[in-house]
């Protein structure tokens, strides 16, 4: 059943972060956050909930670029008991999918713990001031790869929303996903 996103967690301010990136460069929320607005997504690569979402992702990340809206993904996994996640494979994921955006390690888990990231994929929306504004699911494909099915885009209407208002008019819906592999 869909779930509005609980009030007392909208408004947070995003927790910094400074994480090793697939290019092998440190990278900071202040850096990479956009102008108008600042995805965080927490995915991994061996998720079928992100594979199945992984080319909509890049696309709409594209989109939200032209609009001055980042994206940053992160991937917390546990790579010892999922070697699919490791740094070099995250390397093969974003290429192989065409990300135009950091996807950041984040080998402690700290980050994870401090964004309170559940699943793989996990969205968190932020206005200018990296304030939460939203927290839900990409898109209404969840598990459906074919683009030629009608899907609402969720994350992308919300940020526009958020951007051009300040917040979002839409009902956020908990994505849904692989849990995150702590430790």
């Amino acid at each position: 059943m869909p779930v509005n996103a609980p009030n007392d967690i909208l408004d947070i301010d995003a927790p910094s972060f400074n994480l090793l990136n697939i290019d092998n460069n440190l990278v900071s929320l202040d850096e990479a956050r956009g102008k108008d607005g600042t995805v965080v997504v927490f995915i991994c690569n061996h998720c079928p909930y992100v594979k199945a979402i992984a080319n909509r992702l890049s696309k709409d990340a594209d989109e939200l670029l032209s609009e001055s809206i980042n994206t940053i993904a992160i991937m917390s996994n546990d790579i010892i008991n999922y070697p699919e996640d490791s740094f070099e494979n995250m390397k093969i994921f974003s290429k192989k999918y065409k990300f135009n955006f950091p996807y950041l390690f984040d080998e402690t888990q700290e980050i994870a713990k401090k964004y309170n990231a559940v699943c793989t994929p996990d969205f968190f929306g932020f206005d200018k001031n990296l304030k939460l504004k939203y927290r839900g699911r990409l898109d209404s494909g969840v598990m459906n790869s074919d683009p030629n099915n009608k899907i609402n885009r969720d994350l992308f209407n919300a940020m526009i929303d958020i951007k051009n208002l300040g917040m979002s008019l839409n009902e956020q819906i908990n994505s849904v996903g692989c849990s995150i592999k702590w430790k």
